[in-house]
């Protein structure tokens, strides 16, 4: 069994409104430091190994977890004992 942790992120460029307002909410609260906050996904797979495991990650992550017009995304692969 393998636990695939999956990160999920806007492109460079692509306005991220999620973003701004938790970088505006940051600075009310007085952290005048926060320059830019970038929102993204985070998610957590559990498969059965198989030969193809990364081919099979990359086709989930194009065809519905991610939208790979506008975001990026990368995982890394852990076996769970």
């Amino acid at each position: 069994m393998r636990k695939v942790k999956i990160h999920i992120t806007l492109k460079e460029g692509v306005l991220d409104p999620q973003g701004k307002a938790v970088q505006n909410s940051l600075r009310s609260l007085e952290y005048d430091n926060v320059n830019e906050v970038r929102v993204g996904k985070y998610m957590e797979v559990m498969m059965e190994d198989t030969a193809d495991i990364e081919k099979q990650i990359d086709r989930m992550c194009d065809q519905l977890l991610a939208n790979p017009v506008i975001e990026d995304y990368s995982y890394t692969i852990e076996e769970v004992v």
